[in-house]
């Protein structure tokens, strides 16, 4: 059962410090002096009545424009679009936003969907054109604009304000903890690939709507909401579809609390936010609209994925002779796109699960974790920029330092061993052993299991969870913070098997 107030907790609004609270930065900590000392002058105590100017957000936010600034850095060899001597792979700047503003036609005028097929979800499409089309006018006829550029140089911009918003989301949600944020700053995943793609148009999206729902209350206003909550899901599921799969975790703690009414109006703005999005697009131009669909549907094993691993050991450990049922799987892509559906379908069905069984209703962020990360360990597709879509949620779910580390080291690593694999294929050279592309993707794939496997631990085990310190409950919940479980569950958890009737002697 969830209360508003649990011993141990700290309900007085103080601020936490990861140098005393997380073991990790504890550690680290005595490199420069140790924690911070208890008459230490903090944001929450402050010398002579006065605040400091660099408090916590301001610091974090600080970081945040500092880490996109060097990932702006990182990409610019790439930017005029000149690639030569295939130097988008050799100095690690290769982004899809500067590739499809050629390969989606942009740079002619073309209307996203309308005179084009678009590889991604409507409103992605929306998004390149909506900076594409402006980009294009003011290029034409006009040789001196680098149309590439400019239109890599806008997305930046917005891509940058959008990161910017989920940091603020973040801290926002985790007022007592503003340190939990500086993980997503101070992110490497974040400095190599916030603008590969426009990923971060869904995750603002997804931040906004967890932001709203942790909003909301039972009551008329509440359950208003609950309906925005969800449109801002359906954007931005309508921009990348993964943050519809936030509203399974909504519904499955309001069924334990004995709150669907928000859920199901929130699911249903969603549904309706997706099509009303779509129609435009998917009735006049139908067959260009479909091209997302069918690019997911045809699609092989990609690189890094579990299946790319599997086929992998399939040909280096397997008979010469056979083929390897991850080699089969290959071949018959249908059946590849089954089973990957229903090992997620049957990840999310023990996510439930744990969701309704567990001592303790788990946190909202928790689940949400769980579940984009089991998608993405079962997917067929791993891109690189996929590892955002993690980012702010983990925050969110294990604002642990260590785990996190180890975590975004392996992603490092990954990023570096797959940029050698596709200069390889460019240059139809080995510039890596295939087996260290495969060890860098295993240790990706490993460290997400292990947050997986930690997260799940702490659900089981609230009393390691570290934003229970800080909040009685569930700071993201909303109107689930707080509320009791539904009757019916403790009912369910105290009931015994009914005794064996004693055999009646018979004369």
């Amino acid at each position: 059962m969830s209360t508003k107030s649990t011993p141990g907790i700290d309900e007085s609004g103080a601020i936490d410090h990861p140098s005393r609270s997380d073991g990790f930065v504890r550690g680290l900590s005595g490199l420069i002096g140790g924690p911070l000392g208890d008459h230490a002058v903090t944001r929450d105590r402050p010398s002579g009545g006065r605040g400091r100017f660099w408090t916590a957000v301001r610091i974090v936010l600080a970081l945040t424009c500092l880490t996109l600034t060097l990932h702006w850095v990182q990409k610019s060899p790439c930017q005029d679009g000149a690639w030569v001597n295939n130097q988008q792979y050799t100095r690690f700047c290769y982004t899809d936003v500067l590739a499809l503003y050629y390969a989606e036609r942009l740079n002619e005028g073309a209307v996203p969907y309308r005179d084009h097929p678009v590889e991604y979800p409507v409103l992605t499409g929306y998004f390149m054109g909506a900076l594409g089309l402006p980009v294009h006018s003011a290029g034409e006829g006009n040789p001196d604009i680098n149309q590439g550029q400019w239109f890599y140089n806008l997305n930046a911009l917005v891509l940058g304000a959008l990161a910017l918003a989920t940091v603020m989301v973040l801290l926002s949600l985790r007022r007592r903890r503003p340190w939990d944020a500086a993980m997503f700053a101070l992110s490497p995943a974040l400095l190599l690939t916030a603008t590969v793609n426009w990923d971060f148009l869904a995750i603002g999206l997804a931040a906004l709507g967890l932001l709203v729902w942790a909003r909301t209350r039972d009551d008329r206003t509440g359950l208003t909401l609950a309906i925005l909550s969800g449109v801002l899901l359906g954007l931005g599921g309508a921009a990348k579809m993964w943050p519809l799969f936030l509203l399974g975790p909504i519904l499955v703690l309001a069924i334990r609390a004995n709150r669907v009414r928000a859920a199901v109006l929130s699911i249903i703005a969603a549904a309706v936010t997706v099509v009303l999005v779509n129609l435009p697009v998917a009735i006049p131009y139908r067959d260009n609209w479909n091209r997302f669909f069918e690019l997911n549907t045809e699609r092989p094993i990609d690189w890094g994925t579990l299946w790319y691993i599997g086929r992998y050991l399939d040909g280096k450990f397997g008979d010469p002779a056979s083929i390897g049922p991850f080699q089969w799987l290959d071949a018959n892509i249908p059946t590849l796109n089954y089973l990957s559906y229903a090992l997620f379908g049957l990840a999310c069905l023990a996510i439930g699960a744990l969701a309704l069984l567990a001592p303790r209703r788990p946190r909202l962020a928790q689940l949400a974790f769980l579940v984009v990360a089991a998608f993405l360990i079962f997917s067929k597709v791993w891109s690189q920029q996929f590892v955002l879509w993690m980012l702010p949620l983990v925050v969110l779910a294990r604002p642990k330092w260590g785990a996190f580390l180890a975590w975004q080291i392996a992603e490092v690593g990954y990023f570096v061993a797959f940029y050698a694999e596709l200069l390889g294929a460019a240059t139809s050279t080995s510039v890596i052993p295939e087996g260290v592309f495969v060890l860098a993707a295993s240790l990706r794939l490993a460290t997400v299991v292990t947050l997986c496997v930690l997260v799940v631990r702490e659900i089981l085990h609230p009393e390691q969870d570290a934003v229970r310190r800080n909040y009685a409950d569930d700071p993201d919940g909303g109107l689930l913070d707080g509320t009791p479980d539904a009757p019916w569950l403790d009912r369910f958890r105290n009931r015994r098997p009914a005794p064996t009737p004693t055999p009646v002697p018979t004369a």
